[in-house]
């Protein structure tokens, strides 16, 4: 089984709890409680949209696989822009600029998936 999935959501809680605790020290509070919003902004969407991927599927072909990366894709964005609205309509007060940092981050750290998979992982699939 590949773990790259889980790997990168474990990286991208931690990152964005990281980028969290440095605001709530340097910037205050309000901050840093905006910035782990942002990052969870991210991260549960992305651990949905993992989590759909990773699914075992009835029909192992193109077709099956094509129809989880559509279904994910459009829960994805859809939890996305539900926790934004959600977040801008319930945190008061708030910091944008620290959400969206939060946000930003997080969504950064997807690319290290590429960097996390070596040779041995992909060969043996």
């Amino acid at each position: 089984m590949d773990l790259t999935v889980p790997r990168v959501i474990m990286w991208q809680f931690l990152t964005g709890a990281a980028l969290a605790a440095v605001l709530l020290g340097v910037l205050g509070k309000v901050a840093g409680y905006s910035a782990m919003l942002g990052s969870l902004t991210a991260v549960i969407p992305n651990a949905f949209l993992g989590l759909r991927l990773m699914a075992p599927r009835r029909d192992p072909g193109a077709q099956s696989l094509m129809r989880a990366v559509w279904i994910g894709e459009v829960g994805k964005l859809a939890l996305t822009v539900i926790l934004f609205i959600l977040v801008f309509v319930l945190v008061k007060p708030l910091s944008p600029a620290a959400l969206f940092a939060g946000f930003i981050v997080t969504q950064m750290v997807v690319f290290s998936g590429f960097l996390m998979r070596d040779s041995t992982d992909t060969n043996n699939e």
